[in-house]
């Protein structure tokens, strides 16, 4: 089996190492006999960042079937927060890519690994759930209270626009000054004014 590893240390001084993860990592697939397709790591990058260089590779990697196990050191080396936790393993499970948590020992190429997978795909199901069920009611309730929903709309001022118009101004160029979208000048450019001017300037 190819197997990929990932290291992640938040700094490189203070005596933090990527080495003494990436050597039990190395002799946990001479155990298993894997080969190891693949390291990645990343050195001085916090677990909280969104982007991570190593990472990013590592999931291009697996998109494009170049390993069939990945091989981590401990679940908060790899993983930013539980809900990203759970979208990776779904991820790898999709791709047939088996995972492994050495210092947690769990890994999903084994029964036991496969039922923590599948009881932690149901808590992600029944969190999403709930997640859903809470948006909808609190929709249900600002409707109940008469509270207008979806994005508020652009004041704009259809006087000035038409003035402008009346300038010679494009639509793109008011917008711009006005700072709103080209469609939302060009819909109140077109509405009837109760000023003659702008009327006259929106019709040519």
């Amino acid at each position: 089996m190819r197997a990929a590893i990932y290291a992640r240390v938040s700094t490189a001084h203070n005596g933090q190492d990527p080495e003494l993860q990436l050597r039990e990592l190395r002799e946990y697939c001479q155990r298993r006999g894997w080969q190891v397709a693949g390291e990645y790591v990343d050195i001085g990058v916090s677990g909280t960042k969104e982007k991570r260089p190593q990472l990013d590779q590592l999931l291009t990697d697996a998109h494009r079937r170049r390993f069939d196990a990945l091989i981590v050191w401990k679940f908060d080396r790899f993983a930013r927060s539980v809900s990203h936790l759970l979208r990776a393993l779904e991820t790898f499970n999709a791709l047939g890519i088996e995972f492994v948590s050495l210092t947690e020992g769990v890994d999903t190429s084994t029964p036991a690994g496969k039922m923590i997978f599948t009881v932690l795909g149901a808590v992600a199901e029944l969190e999403r759930s709930l997640i859903v069920e809470r948006v909808k009611a609190g929709l249900r309730n600002a409707r109940a209270k008469g509270k207008r929903l979806g994005r508020p709309r652009s004041g704009v001022d259809a006087i000035k626009i038409g003035r402008l118009r009346a300038q010679g101004r494009s639509w793109a160029a008011i917008a711009a000054e006005l700072r709103v979208g080209v469609g939302t000048v060009y819909r109140a450019g077109q509405k009837p004014s109760k000023n003659p001017i702008a009327h006259a300037a929106a019709a040519d």
